[in-house]
This record gives structure tokens, sequence and C-alpha cells, in this order.
């Protein structure tokens, strides 16, 4: 009994227990404003929304699997990059000839579908590229800066944000360019890559604009620009800033917006949540909402700095990338900054790919907490056979 109790005490120990908690917390909050910005849909007999169902269930689903992958030595998943690598591309290759997507975009295969479930690829495969992007940063490390270096990991990086950006989903492929940029900055690619990468991009603007964009993605970037002759395409993002002005510095009331509850807010569960969390907690409940993913974001880039390997810290930069990135642009739409392109806010948009695959990331930060930061040994290591 005592032997038992000394193993569960060295498994709190070595747990990340600040980042499982503040994920769980956020997660907790973002169900919340799921169930609040899904009642206005339930009949007089519903209690739950399946949106909300499923979020939950997802939630749920990946706070074990995020244990159950930090007990699992990091270096099983990077030894195995190449397999991870095929099963991405695989996974997104299944896309152009099973996918579906929303029924008004019938140019858009972003789903996979499984009976009654929906399942995203390219959540996973945002995972699945850090991880393989990590191993091939640090195996470039003493060449780092050369042409054929950069060449490599431009191919690399490409790959999925083509992919992606074909299956008509374009705001994962910006998360795409932003980890691949965040962790090229972090490996140490000289700043001069970049000006050049970013030269080429706005010289090349005029045919990325033309031929590069379909027309609705066009039609977005213009209602910014002259929202009153885009008025079907901004209404999304109108109805969400007034929503977020509505709810003042504390909010109308948890299940009290007025936008919300009469279901005048488009995707309000989704891309818009961070509109019903203005609306109904105000910018109290907003800044609470910031606070949370920025703290999660810090404490992953310090798990990465604390590592004593160049590729775990670059795994970490990855998912702090991943997270602030789509932060930044969910937040951008919602307050008509940025065009809407379908990005969900981590921790807090419904959907059950995007929930359980942000823990799978976690889960993986939490095995190089455990297994690469300096502390003390332990003998709780699973699949060190495997290596």
């Amino acid at each position: 009994m005592k032997r038992s109790n000394g193993v569960f005490k060295e498994f709190i120990r070595r747990t990340d227990l600040y980042l499982f908690l503040m994920c769980f917390f956020t997660s907790v909050y973002g169900c919340l404003m799921v169930y609040s910005a899904t009642r206005y849909s339930l009949g007089e007999d519903g209690h739950f929304s399946r949106e909300f169902i499923v979020m939950v269930a997802a939630v749920a689903l990946g706070l074990a699997a995020s244990v159950m992958i930090s007990l699992i030595d990091y270096r099983a998943f990077t030894k195995f990059w190449y397999v991870i690598a095929g099963v991405s591309v695989v996974l997104m290759l299944l896309l152009f000839k099973f996918g579906t997507g929303p029924s008004a975009r019938s140019d858009v295969h972003t789903w996979l579908k499984f009976g009654p479930v929906n399942f995203q690829p390219s959540e996973l495969v945002k995972i699945g590229f850090i991880i393989t992007f990590s191993v091939h940063l640090e195996k470039l490390r003493d060449k780092l800066n050369s042409i054929f270096s950069i060449v490599q990991l431009g191919a690399h990086a490409l790959v999925p944000i083509a992919l992606v950006a074909l299956t008509g989903d374009m705001g994962s492929s910006l998360v795409f360019i932003v980890i691949a940029a965040v962790m090229l900055f972090a490996a140490g690619v000289h700043w001069g890559y970049f000006v050049g990468i970013f030269a080429v991009i706005a010289a090349s603007s005029p045919l990325l604009w033309l031929y590069g964009l379909k027309q609705l993605q066009r039609d977005r970037v213009l209602a910014l620009i002259h929202p009153d002759l885009y008025p079907d395409i901004i209404y999304q993002q109108k109805y969400g800033l007034n929503a977020i002005g509505s709810g003042g510095f504390t909010g109308q009331g948890l299940f009290k917006g007025s936008y919300t509850q009469a279901g005048l807010i488009p995707e309000g569960q989704n891309d818009m949540i961070f509109a019903v969390i203005g609306e109904e907690l105000g910018f109290i409940g907003c800044i609470a909402a910031l606070v949370l993913l920025v703290l999660i974001t810090v404490r992953i880039i310090s798990t990465g700095r604390k590592s004593s390997e160049q590729s775990t810290n670059l795994i970490c930069c990855g998912m702090a990338a991943m997270i602030a990135g789509q932060l930044i642009i969910n937040v951008g739409m919602c307050l008509m900054l940025l065009p809407v392109v379908g990005i969900t806010l981590p921790f807090f948009s419904a959907g059950g790919s995007a929930n359980l695959c942000v823990y799978l990331g976690i889960g993986l930060v939490m095995s190089i907490y455990r297994h690469n930061c300096e502390q003390e040994t332990v003998n709780i290591k699973i699949y060190d056979s495997m290596l």
C-alpha cells in the first residue's frame, strides 16, 4: 500500500498539473459558453445541444488521452516521425475522394464522415506536422542556414499547407504557416530568409489574389474595406461585433445575451464564440478567456525552454504557435480586424476534432515535461523498450 502511494505521489509530482488544470478549467469555460450559445436551438424537451454533448465528450476523451500520452516517452513519437508523416498525407489525400463540408460550400472538403461523426483531419495533421518538422529541423541543425536546407524545410512545410488549402480550409493553412514560421525562427534560421520570403510573397500578391483565392475569399477581404457593398458577406462579423459591444464591461449576463439567445450570431458556438463571451460576460469575460489562453501558451513555451533538447523546445514552440495563432486570427475575425477564414478559438469553440486534437498536443508537451525537463529520475516510464 505504501509503495502504491509512493508511485502515485511520484506520478503526480512529475505531471505538469499546472498546464493540465489550466487546460481543464479553460475547457470548462468553453463548454459553458457553447451551452449558452446553443440553448436557443433546444426544443421544449431538449436539455443539451448536439454541439455541447460532442464538445464535452471530446474534452473528456482529450483529458484522458493527454494523461496517457504524457506517460509515453515523447521519443516514441519523434523516432517514428516518418510514420506520422505518411499517415498525415494519407488522411489529407482521403479528403479529395471522401471529404465533405458544409452544405452551403460544395467546394469545401474538410471532414471525413464516419456514420454520425465528422472528423477533421487537418486538426490531427497540425500535431503531426509539429512533430515531423521539429525532427527535420533537428537533423539539419548544423547546416540550418544553407540554401539547400531552407529549400528542404520549405518543401516540408508546403506539403500540408497546400493540401489543406486545396481542401478549401484556408484558415487552417494559415495556422500551418504560423507554426512553420515560429518553429523556423526558434530553430535559428537567419532573419534574411524571412525578409526574402516576405518580399517574394509581396511581389506575387497580385497573382495570389487573382489565382490563389476563390471569389468568396476575395469578397471577405473586400467586405472589411467596403462593408456596405458586401452586406451578405459582412453580416456575420457585424452581428458578432454588435454583440460584443452590447456586452459592455460586465456583460448582459450568462444565458441572457439578446443576440446569442435569439440565435442572431451565425456560428456563435464555433467561429464566433468570442462574440458570445463578450455579449454575455462582457469585457471581463473576454479578458478572462484571453488570460487563460495566454497562460497556457506561456506554460508550453516555459516547458520547451526548460527541456534539454532542441527538438523538444521546437515541439513546444510549435504547439504554442498553434494556440496563439488561432487565438489571434479568431479574435481578429470577431473584432472585424481580419476576414472570416473559419478558425476556431482553442478550448472554447465547439467541435470534437479540434478539442480532442489540441489535447493530444498538450499530452505531448506534458510528456516532454515528464521525460525531458530537469527532474529527478523516476521509474514511471512507458514504452522505453520501443526506443
